[in-house]
C-alpha cells in the first residue's frame, strides 16, 4: 500500500522499515501512521519502539528535486555513504544512485566489529521528491547483515540468528562461561557457542547431531526444555531458546527464568504461528531492561534479549 505524499507530516515524523513481508505488523505497532510507501511506514513524532522494523530513518527529510543530478548533488550535500531503499521509479533512483560515491557492502565475518562509517537511507517518493535521512538505527544496509556463511560445520541455518545477534550487540559468550540452550537440537546454536569456547548444556529430547554433540565443551541432556526447573541447572551465564512454541509459553519460560534469578543473560526467539500475537509481544518488550527485535535473519518471529 502507498499513501499520497500529502500525507507524510509536515513536522517532525519518523521512518520505520519493515522487514521483509511485516509492514501490517508495523502499522499496528505504531498505530498512528501518515503513509506506507513499500515497506516505508512513515509516522508522525520521535521514534518510537518498534520491534518490526528492520530500520528506522531519524527525522527524514523531504527534499524537492527538478532533475537526477540535482537529486544526487542534495544527496551528497548531506552525507557520503546512501542506501537506497527503491520501491517504485527504479530506473531514476538508479540513475540518482549511479551518481552517489560507490556504496557495496559485503559479507562480514563473525565475528566483526560494526561498520564505523555513518550510512544514510533515500528514497523517491515521486519523481521529484526524495525522503533522506543520514541518521539511521542500523549501520547496516536497511539492517541486513549478511555473513560469510560457514556452509559446512553448522547443522542448520539458525547459527545466523545469533551470529547476527551477537554483531549488533557486539556482546557474546566468553570461553569458560556456561550456556544453557533449550531446545538445543539439531544444535545450530550450540555450535555457535562451543565454537566460541563457551560450555553448554544443550536440552532437547531429540538428538544434536554428532559433530556438535562431540565438540568441546558440550553437554547434552535429553529432557524437555519445559519440564526442565531453574533449579535443576544452577546458575547460568546466559540461557538460550531458540524453542518452536507459543509466544504465550515462551513468556512464561522467560518468566519463571527471570524469577529464578539464575541466568545473567537471557536471548528467546518468539515464534509465531499464524497470526502474530501482538499482546504477548508488547508484554515482553515491556520487561525492564530488555529488547525485541526482529534480526533479518528471523523469519515470522522475533528476538527478546535481556543482558545483565
Amino acid at each position: 500500500m502507498t499513501m499520497p505524499k500529502a500525507d507524510i507530516p509536515a513536522g517532525e515524523c519518523t521512518a520505520y522499515l519493515a522487514a521483509d513481508g511485516f509492514v501490517d505488523e508495523v502499522v499496528q505497532e505504531l498505530g498512528d501512521v501518515a503513509a506506507v510507501h513499500g515497506r516505508l511506514v512513515i509516522a508522525p513524532g520521535p521514534p518510537r519502539s518498534a520491534a518490526w522494523a528492520q530500520n528506522v530513518w531519524y527525522a527524514p527529510e523531504r527534499l524537492p528535486i527538478a532533475s537526477i543530478g540535482e537529486g544526487a548533488k542534495a544527496l551528497r550535500a548531506r552525507g557520503r555513504n546512501w542506501a537506497l531503499y527503491s520501491f517504485h521509479l527504479h530506473r531514476r533512483a538508479a540513475l540518482i544512485e549511479a551518481k552517489l560515491p560507490r556504496f557495496a557492502p559485503r559479507p562480514i565475518p563473525f565475528p566483526s566489529p560494526l561498520p564505523a562509517a555513518p550510512l544514510g537511507s533515500w528514497t523517491l517518493l515521486d519523481a521529484a521528491t526524495i525522503l533522506a535521512t543520514p541518521r539511521c538505527a542500523s549501520p547496516f544496509r536497511h539492517g541486513e547483515v549478511a555473513f560469510i556463511e560457514n556452509k559446512e560445520a553448522p547443522p542448520n541455518r539458525a547459527y545466523l540468528k545469533l551470529w547476527e545477534l551477537f554483531t549488533l550487540l557486539q556482546r557474546q559468550p566468553l570461553p569458560g562461561e556456561l550456556c544453557l540452550d533449550l531446545g538445543a537440537s539439531p544444535g545450530g546454536w550450540t555450535w555457535v557457542l562451543a565454537a566460541l569456547g563457551a560450555r553448554v548444556i544443550a536440552v532437547d529430547k531429540a538428538p544434536l547431531a554428532p559433530r556438535v554433540a562431540h565438540m568441546a565443551g558440550v553437554e547434552c541432556r535429553g529432557h524437555s526444555a519445559f519440564a526442565l526447573k531453574p533449579e535443576d541447572i544452577g546458575p547460568v551465564d546466559w540461557l538460550f531458546s531458540d524453542i518452536v512454541c507459543y509466544p504465550a509459553r515462551a513468556l512464561a519460560l522467560i518468566e519463571r527464568w527471570l524469577a529464578s534469578g539464575l541466568a545473567r543473560c537471557l536471548v528467546c526467539t518468539i515464534k509465531f504461528q499464524g497470526e502474530t500475537d501482538h499482546a504477548t509481544a508488547r508484554r515482553l518488550a515491556a520487561i525492564p531492561g530488555a529488547r525485541l527485535m526482529h534480526l533479518s535473519h528471523n523469519k515470522h518471529e522475533l528476538t527478546w534479549v535481556k543482558l545483565g
